[in-house]
Protein backbone atom coordinates (compact mmCIF):
# COMPACT_ATOMS: atom_id res chain seq x y z
CA UNK A 1 0.00 0.00 0.00
CA UNK A 2 2.78 2.06 0.27
CA UNK A 3 3.37 2.27 -3.52
CA UNK A 4 -0.17 3.33 -3.73
CA UNK A 5 0.06 6.24 -0.78
CA UNK A 6 3.45 7.56 -2.88
CA UNK A 7 1.46 7.24 -6.53
CA UNK A 8 -1.50 9.49 -5.14
CA UNK A 9 0.77 12.31 -3.74
CA UNK A 10 2.95 12.22 -6.42
CA UNK A 11 0.28 12.81 -8.85
CA UNK A 12 -1.03 15.41 -6.85
CA UNK A 13 1.98 17.04 -7.19
CA UNK A 14 2.36 16.47 -10.58
CA UNK A 15 -1.41 17.72 -11.42
CA UNK A 16 -0.55 20.74 -9.54
CA UNK A 17 2.37 21.94 -11.68
CA UNK A 18 -0.45 21.13 -14.80
CA UNK A 19 -2.91 23.90 -13.39
CA UNK A 20 0.66 26.28 -12.82
CA UNK A 21 2.07 25.74 -15.82
CA UNK A 22 -0.90 26.53 -18.59
CA UNK A 23 -2.33 23.43 -18.27
CA UNK A 24 0.29 21.43 -20.43
CA UNK A 25 -1.44 18.31 -21.71
CA UNK A 26 2.06 16.29 -20.96
CA UNK A 27 1.37 17.01 -16.99
CA UNK A 28 -1.82 16.10 -17.37
CA UNK A 29 -1.12 12.74 -18.48
CA UNK A 30 1.50 12.33 -16.27
CA UNK A 31 -0.60 12.75 -13.49
CA UNK A 32 -3.11 10.36 -14.96
CA UNK A 33 -0.61 7.90 -15.43
CA UNK A 34 0.72 7.90 -12.24
CA UNK A 35 -2.60 7.74 -10.43
CA UNK A 36 -3.62 5.00 -12.31
CA UNK A 37 -0.51 2.76 -11.28
CA UNK A 38 -1.48 3.56 -7.93
CA UNK A 39 -4.81 2.51 -8.52
CA UNK A 40 -3.39 -0.65 -9.93
CA UNK A 41 -1.09 -1.22 -6.60
CA UNK A 42 -3.75 -0.82 -4.72
CA UNK A 43 -5.39 -3.49 -6.17
CA UNK A 44 -2.79 -5.21 -5.63
CA UNK A 45 -1.75 -4.49 -2.13
CA UNK A 46 -5.75 -5.40 -1.39
CA UNK A 47 -5.53 -8.33 -2.90
CA UNK A 48 -2.22 -9.40 -0.96
CA UNK A 49 -4.25 -8.26 2.49
CA UNK A 50 -7.82 -9.65 1.94
CA UNK A 51 -7.73 -12.60 -0.69
CA UNK A 52 -8.76 -12.75 -4.49
CA UNK A 53 -12.31 -10.92 -5.54
CA UNK A 54 -13.61 -11.07 -9.56
CA UNK A 55 -14.15 -7.31 -9.20
CA UNK A 56 -10.83 -6.43 -7.91
CA UNK A 57 -8.82 -8.56 -10.68
CA UNK A 58 -10.88 -7.15 -13.34
CA UNK A 59 -9.87 -3.73 -12.07
CA UNK A 60 -6.29 -4.37 -11.42
CA UNK A 61 -6.10 -6.27 -14.83
CA UNK A 62 -7.27 -3.02 -16.23
CA UNK A 63 -5.01 -0.36 -14.46
CA UNK A 64 -2.44 -2.09 -14.66
CA UNK A 65 -1.87 -4.93 -16.98
CA UNK A 66 -3.47 -2.62 -19.84
CA UNK A 67 -3.25 1.09 -18.83
CA UNK A 68 0.12 0.39 -16.83
CA UNK A 69 2.62 3.07 -17.81
CA UNK A 70 0.90 3.84 -20.95
CA UNK A 71 -0.82 7.21 -19.85
CA UNK A 72 2.92 8.17 -18.72
CA UNK A 73 4.39 7.03 -22.26
CA UNK A 74 0.94 9.47 -23.56
CA UNK A 75 2.60 12.46 -21.77
CA UNK A 76 5.99 11.96 -23.00
CA UNK A 77 4.48 11.65 -26.82
CA UNK A 78 2.81 15.23 -26.20
CA UNK A 79 5.81 16.59 -24.60
CA UNK A 80 8.68 15.08 -27.71
CA UNK A 81 6.26 14.79 -30.64
CA UNK A 82 4.19 17.37 -32.62
CA UNK A 83 0.69 17.88 -31.24
CA UNK A 84 -0.98 16.24 -34.65
CA UNK A 85 1.12 13.38 -33.95
CA UNK A 86 0.43 12.93 -30.34
CA UNK A 87 -3.20 13.62 -30.51
CA UNK A 88 -2.92 10.35 -33.11
CA UNK A 89 -1.37 7.92 -30.57
CA UNK A 90 -3.78 9.44 -28.06
CA UNK A 91 -6.79 8.37 -29.91
CA UNK A 92 -5.31 4.93 -30.96
CA UNK A 93 -4.11 4.46 -27.27
CA UNK A 94 -7.86 5.28 -25.72
CA UNK A 95 -9.88 3.32 -28.33
CA UNK A 96 -7.51 0.18 -27.49
CA UNK A 97 -7.73 0.49 -23.70
CA UNK A 98 -11.54 1.12 -24.46
CA UNK A 99 -11.77 -2.40 -26.42
CA UNK A 100 -9.55 -4.18 -24.12
CA UNK A 101 -11.22 -3.01 -21.07
CA UNK A 102 -14.47 -3.93 -22.47
CA UNK A 103 -13.67 -7.43 -23.21
CA UNK A 104 -11.69 -7.42 -19.76
CA UNK A 105 -15.02 -7.01 -17.64
CA UNK A 106 -17.11 -9.43 -19.82
CA UNK A 107 -14.57 -12.31 -20.24
CA UNK A 108 -15.68 -14.93 -17.69
CA UNK A 109 -12.75 -15.68 -14.97
CA UNK A 110 -12.07 -19.30 -14.11
CA UNK A 111 -11.68 -18.72 -10.24
CA UNK A 112 -10.31 -22.34 -10.19
CA UNK A 113 -6.92 -20.80 -11.26
CA UNK A 114 -6.87 -17.80 -8.77
CA UNK A 115 -4.02 -17.67 -6.42
CA UNK A 116 -5.94 -16.31 -2.98
CA UNK A 117 -3.23 -13.59 -2.38
CA UNK A 118 -2.19 -12.98 -5.68
CA UNK A 119 -3.05 -11.67 -9.13
CA UNK A 120 -2.32 -13.22 -12.72
CA UNK A 121 -4.08 -12.91 -15.78
CA UNK A 122 -4.24 -16.88 -15.95
CA UNK A 123 -7.98 -16.82 -14.79
CA UNK A 124 -8.99 -15.00 -18.05
CA UNK A 125 -11.24 -17.80 -19.95
CA UNK A 126 -11.00 -15.42 -23.09
CA UNK A 127 -7.21 -16.11 -23.48
CA UNK A 128 -7.42 -13.66 -26.60
CA UNK A 129 -7.75 -10.85 -24.16
CA UNK A 130 -4.76 -11.05 -23.10
CA UNK A 131 -2.75 -9.89 -26.55
CA UNK A 132 -3.75 -6.53 -25.68
CA UNK A 133 -1.71 -6.50 -22.68
CA UNK A 134 1.80 -6.35 -24.84
CA UNK A 135 0.58 -3.79 -27.48
CA UNK A 136 0.14 -1.46 -24.85
CA UNK A 137 3.08 -2.44 -22.75
CA UNK A 138 5.59 -2.39 -25.68
CA UNK A 139 4.38 1.05 -26.54
CA UNK A 140 4.82 2.33 -23.04
CA UNK A 141 8.22 0.92 -23.00
CA UNK A 142 8.90 2.21 -26.27
CA UNK A 143 7.71 5.87 -25.28
CA UNK A 144 8.05 6.05 -21.80
CA UNK A 145 12.23 4.73 -21.78
CA UNK A 146 13.14 5.86 -24.84
CA UNK A 147 11.79 8.88 -24.57
CA UNK A 148 13.59 9.35 -21.11
CA UNK A 149 16.96 7.81 -22.71
CA UNK A 150 16.63 10.31 -26.08
CA UNK A 151 15.74 13.03 -23.37
CA UNK A 152 18.91 12.24 -21.34
CA UNK A 153 21.18 12.31 -24.31
CA UNK A 154 20.14 15.56 -25.58
CA UNK A 155 20.86 17.58 -22.65
CA UNK A 156 23.94 15.76 -21.96
CA UNK A 157 25.17 17.08 -25.08
CA UNK A 158 23.57 20.46 -23.79
CA UNK A 159 25.82 19.78 -20.90
CA UNK A 160 22.60 20.24 -18.50
CA UNK A 161 23.62 17.62 -15.97
CA UNK A 162 20.94 17.88 -14.04
CA UNK A 163 18.28 17.07 -16.66
CA UNK A 164 20.25 14.82 -17.98
CA UNK A 165 20.62 12.88 -14.43
CA UNK A 166 16.78 13.23 -14.42
CA UNK A 167 15.50 11.61 -17.31
CA UNK A 168 18.44 8.52 -16.95
CA UNK A 169 16.28 7.75 -13.36
CA UNK A 170 12.93 8.09 -14.81
CA UNK A 171 14.34 5.83 -17.22
CA UNK A 172 15.32 3.61 -14.76
CA UNK A 173 12.69 3.93 -12.48
CA UNK A 174 10.46 2.82 -15.62
CA UNK A 175 12.19 -0.21 -16.13
CA UNK A 176 11.84 -1.33 -12.80
CA UNK A 177 8.35 -2.65 -12.93
CA UNK A 178 8.68 -4.50 -16.03
CA UNK A 179 11.69 -6.35 -14.20
CA UNK A 180 9.22 -7.42 -11.24
CA UNK A 181 6.91 -8.18 -13.69
CA UNK A 182 8.84 -11.06 -15.75
CA UNK A 183 10.02 -12.23 -11.60
CA UNK A 184 5.82 -13.04 -11.17
CA UNK A 185 6.19 -15.59 -14.16
CA UNK A 186 8.42 -17.80 -12.15
CA UNK A 187 5.90 -17.21 -9.12
CA UNK A 188 7.87 -14.44 -7.04
CA UNK A 189 5.51 -11.73 -7.19
CA UNK A 190 6.56 -10.01 -3.92
CA UNK A 191 10.07 -9.03 -6.34
CA UNK A 192 7.62 -6.86 -8.39
CA UNK A 193 5.97 -5.25 -4.86
CA UNK A 194 9.45 -4.41 -4.37
CA UNK A 195 10.33 -2.87 -7.50
CA UNK A 196 6.92 -0.85 -8.63
CA UNK A 197 7.62 0.88 -5.05
CA UNK A 198 11.29 1.47 -5.85
CA UNK A 199 10.57 2.83 -9.70
CA UNK A 200 8.18 5.30 -8.66
CA UNK A 201 10.69 6.56 -5.86
CA UNK A 202 13.25 6.66 -9.00
CA UNK A 203 11.35 8.03 -11.02
CA UNK A 204 9.72 11.19 -8.81
CA UNK A 205 13.45 11.85 -7.73
CA UNK A 206 13.93 12.41 -11.69
CA UNK A 207 11.35 14.78 -12.00
CA UNK A 208 12.51 16.29 -9.35
CA UNK A 209 15.92 16.70 -10.97
CA UNK A 210 14.02 18.26 -14.13
CA UNK A 211 12.06 20.68 -12.46
CA UNK A 212 13.71 21.90 -9.06
CA UNK A 213 16.36 24.08 -9.69
CA UNK A 214 17.81 22.71 -6.06
CA UNK A 215 18.63 19.59 -7.59
CA UNK A 216 21.77 21.57 -9.17
CA UNK A 217 23.36 21.96 -5.82
CA UNK A 218 22.51 18.73 -4.85
CA UNK A 219 24.26 17.03 -8.06
CA UNK A 220 27.33 19.23 -7.86
CA UNK A 221 27.47 18.58 -3.78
Amino acid sequence: MGTTVLSTAFAAIVFRRYLARGRPLHLLWWSIGIAVFGVGTFFEGYTALFGWYPAIFRGWYISGALLGGAPLAQGTAYLLLSRRKANALAVALLTLVSIGSLFVLLTPLDSSLAQQHKLAGDVIDWTWVRAFSPFLNTYAFLMLVGGAIVSAMRYSESGDHRRTMGNVLIAVGATLPGIGGSFTRFGYTEVLYVTEFLGVITIYWGYRFNTERRAVAELQA
